[in-house]
C-alpha cells in the first residue's frame, strides 16, 4: 500500500513546483529578451544596409554626372585644341581615351589644360616685318584726312558766311586727326593676323601719319 502524503512532503512539492515555475518564467523572459535583442539587431543591420545602399546609389549618380561633365569638358578642350592646330588638328580625330586604371581628381589636369589654351590663345604683337604696311596705313589715313579737310575748306570758300568761317576750322581739325585715322586699317591688319596693335605698331602708324600730315600742310601752302 502507498504511504499517505504528509503535509510536509506536500509543502515541499509545492515549493519545488514554485521554483520550477519561476525558473521556467525566468528562462522564458530570457528567451523573449534574447529574441527582442536579435530582432532589434537585425532591424539595425537592415537599416544600415539600406542606408549604405542609398549612399552607394547617390555616389554612383554623382560619379556618372561627374564623368559626363569631365567628358564634355574634355571634348570642348579637344575641339579648341583642334581649332588651334588647324589642318593637323582636324585630322587628329576624337579625344584620347581615358587611361585604364587611372586614379586621382581630373579637375586639376583639366584646369591646367584650360589655362594653357588660354595663354596660347592670347594674341602677340605684330612682327617687325609688317612695319611698311603699318607706315602705309598711317600715310593713307593722313592723306584721307587731308582730302576731307580740303573738301571742307573748298565748301567753306564756296558757300561763305558762317560756313566760310566754320568749315576751315573743321578742315584743320580733320587734317590734324589724320595720323589717328591710320590706326583704323592698322587695327584691321592686326585682327587678321590674330595679333594686338601694341605700342610699337601704333608708334609706326602715328609717326608715318604725322610726317605725311606735316608734309601735306607744308606743300599745300
Amino acid at each position: 500500500m502507498n504511504e499517505p502524503v504528509t503535509s510536509e512532503s506536500y509543502a515541499a512539492q509545492i515549493r519545488r513546483l514554485a521554483e520550477l515555475s519561476a525558473r521556467v518564467r525566468a528562462q522564458r523572459d530570457e528567451a523573449h529578451t534574447w529574441h527582442a535583442q536579435q530582432c532589434a539587431a537585425a532591424e539595425r543591420a537592415v537599416a544600415e544596409a539600406e542606408a549604405a545602399l542609398r549612399r552607394a546609389e547617390r555616389e554612383l549618380v554623382d560619379a556618372r554626372e561627374e564623368q559626363e561633365r569631365v567628358d564634355a569638358e574634355v571634348a570642348d578642350l579637344w575641339q579648341s585644341l583642334r581649332g588651334r592646330l588647324g589642318g593637323p588638328g582636324r585630322r587628329a580625330g576624337g579625344p584620347p581615351a581615358p587611361v585604364p586604371g587611372a586614379t586621382g581628381d581630373p579637375a586639376p589636369l583639366l584646369a591646367g589644360v584650360r589655362d594653357l589654351l588660354v595663354r596660347t590663345r592670347q594674341p602677340g604683337d605684330l612682327p617687325g616685318s609688317v612695319n611698311p604696311l603699318l607706315a602705309l596705313c598711317g600715310v593713307a589715313g593722313a592723306v584721307l584726312a587731308y582730302a576731307l579737310g580740303g573738301a571742307a575748306r573748298a565748301a567753306g570758300d564756296r558757300y561763305g558766311g558762317e560756313l566760310g568761317v566754320g568749315l576751315p576750322v573743321l578742315a584743320l581739325v580733320v587734317t590734324l586727326l589724320g595720323p589717328l585715322v591710320g590706326l583704323v586699317p592698322a587695327k584691321v591688319l592686326a585682327d587678321r593676323r590674330h595679333a594686338v596693335l601694341g605700342p610699337r605698331p601704333m608708334t609706326v602708324v602715328l609717326v608715318a601719319g604725322l610726317v605725311t600730315t606735316v608734309a601735306l600742310l607744308v606743300a599745300g601752302r
